[in-house]
């Protein structure tokens, strides 16, 4: 389809095209569009990939050098604690000595022993210090457990709450309405509770 446009100046005819070509045109200034922004799209994605990919070998990086100080800490924390040695008479476990004392006291005065010597009555929080300590006490032995605050509340000598047990069956029973200490029994590796006024060896626990 033609439109004629007629030049007032000289009067001379222009021929317009007008119709399918003015819609192809149209169809194409949107397509060259449409692939313009597209690019940007691809660019843009390609540059965020790139970023991304750029994040995570810096947190896998970030990720190996903690895993080696890690382990180079506690290589160094274990040659320390072998250059560390116990005063004469105490034993070594982890990081803590430990002594079995030759008397027997109750528990309040086993665990002024034990205080007087800068150590407590023993805290064991681990199974592996469980076996330690039951290795070498073969009777009635004071630890640093009791219920005296609150009956059936049992705690140990540094505030931290009972999670680990190793009761005996049926323990503890508070028999005498007044068991509030704790105990290894003979020749054994369970606890009991046991009046404190009860006279028993007693494992004392200190820090490297």
């Amino acid at each position: 389809m033609e439109e004629i446009y007629v030049n007032p100046a000289n009067k001379t005819s222009i021929k317009k095209h007008t119709g399918p070509w003015r819609r192809k045109r149209s169809i194409y200034l949107v397509v060259i569009l449409s692939l313009g922004l597209l690019a940007g799209l691809l660019t843009r994605a390609f540059c965020w990939s790139n970023e991304l990919s750029s994040m995570t070998e810096e947190r896998d990086l970030l990720k190996a050098n903690l895993t080696e100080m890690t382990n180079e800490l506690e290589r160094l924390q274990s040659l320390f604690n072998q250059k560390k040695t116990c005063p004469a008479g105490w034993s070594k476990f982890s990081c803590s000595c430990y002594l079995l004392s030759e008397s027997s006291d109750s528990w309040h005065s086993a665990r002024k022993h034990c205080t007087d010597q800068g150590a407590d009555l023993v805290v064991i929080d681990s199974p592996k210090e469980q076996d330690f300590v039951t290795s070498f006490t073969q009777k009635e032995t004071w630890i640093g457990l009791n219920d005296i605050e609150q009956e059936g509340t049992w705690k140990w000598v540094d505030g931290s709450p009972l999670t680990l047990q190793y009761w005996a069956p049926h323990q503890p029973d508070d028999l005498l309405l007044s068991e509030d200490c704790a105990h290894i029994r003979y020749q054994g590796t369970s606890w009991n509770d046991e009046r404190c006024e009860n006279s028993l060896q007693w494992v004392c626990e200190k820090l490297l």
